[in-house]
């Protein structure tokens, strides 16, 4: 989300002002590559978060899940990360740059087009001519239908294996923890899902009506697709933060720590008691870790 905002949207901004492409034909490939990486980026984490949520549910105590180690953690967001720039890399031989001059104005200008350069070497340019012709349905199955409908069936089975739980573990209602986690997800699909619509229905209409629309409305819907897309991108990270208060609370900490120089040497041991508490809380936002509380002491005597 952060790469979108600081890096695709100035671009975007720069070219719709001048009409000329900032860094050039670099860009007309780095930003749909970057674009659709986040898109399999939050595609591959629903489904992740997900599939998380339903082991949390259906796991037989709190106490007995295990802990789950920081390297299967890097694992998980490493193939999250390297799976969706790796689908995205047709994006880079796709796109390039092509000028053309207003027949109003005379003033020549720059724009990205999808046409694989004709350069490539010839098995290469088929597998791009054939993403190209299936980028559509390949777009909208895996970047929209695939997280919001995992999401869907992931919350739908794990109400359903609460409900027909045994007795004895029917009354265990879950915690106020494992709501919050469960809107956050349902909030973070839903976001996704009205925001990726608008392009997706733009992408099957200019499939089947390209002849009959002008370039300028090209130009006006690829816009506005491109706009909910940082939309969503800013919205998601306020989202995250105020669904999940652990989460929330950590980064306000942080924030107001940053605000009054937390680097001097003024912390007491009730502060990073403190700290360490919530550090904790923080670190457990989507895994479940056990709290057991520690066992009473015997005071006093017999007598």
């Amino acid at each position: 989300d952060f790469l979108i905002l600081f890096f695709c949207l100035p671009v975007v901004i720069f070219n719709e002002i001048t009409k000329k492409r900032l860094l050039g034909d670099v860009s007309c490939r780095i930003v749909p590559f970057v674009e659709v990486s986040s898109l399999g980026v939050t595609t591959f984490s629903l489904c992740a978060l997900g599939i998380d949520r339903f082991h949390a549910a259906t796991s037989p105590a709190a106490s007995a899940r295990p802990i789950e180690r920081c390297q299967s953690i890097i694992a998980k967001l490493a193939v999250i990360w390297v799976g969706s720039m790796t689908l995205s890399v047709p994006e880079i031989l796709l796109w390039q740059l092509a000028q053309d001059t207003s027949p109003v104005s005379g003033v020549v200008t720059e724009y990205c087009t999808m046409k694989p350069s004709s350069d490539l070497p010839e098995s290469i340019y088929s597998l791009v001519l054939t993403y190209q012709n299936a980028r559509m349905w390949w777009y909208f199955g895996c970047y929209f239908c695939l997280p919001i409908l995992f999401t869907i069936s992931c919350q739908l089975v794990t109400r359903r294996v609460s409900g027909t739980e045994k007795p004895e573990r029917r009354g265990a209602k879950p915690s106020q923890c494992e709501r919050h986690l469960n809107c956050t997800i349902i909030g973070l699909a839903i976001i996704y899902g009205l925001c990726t619509t608008p392009e997706n229905v733009c992408n099957i209409v200019v499939a089947y009506m390209s002849p009959d629309i002008s370039k300028q409305t090209l130009d006006l819907l690829n816009l506005i697709n491109q706009f909910f897309l940082f939309f969503k991108c800013s919205v998601t990270p306020v989202l995250l933060l105020c669904l999940c208060r652990p989460l929330g609370q950590a980064f306000m900490d942080c924030c107001c720590c940053c605000c009054e120089g937390c680097g001097l040497d003024a912390a007491s041991s009730d502060g990073s008691a403190d700290s360490k508490l919530k550090t904790e809380m923080s670190s457990s936002i989507f895994f479940d870790k056990p709290r057991e509380s520690p066992p009473l002491l015997a005071l006093g005597t017999p007598c």
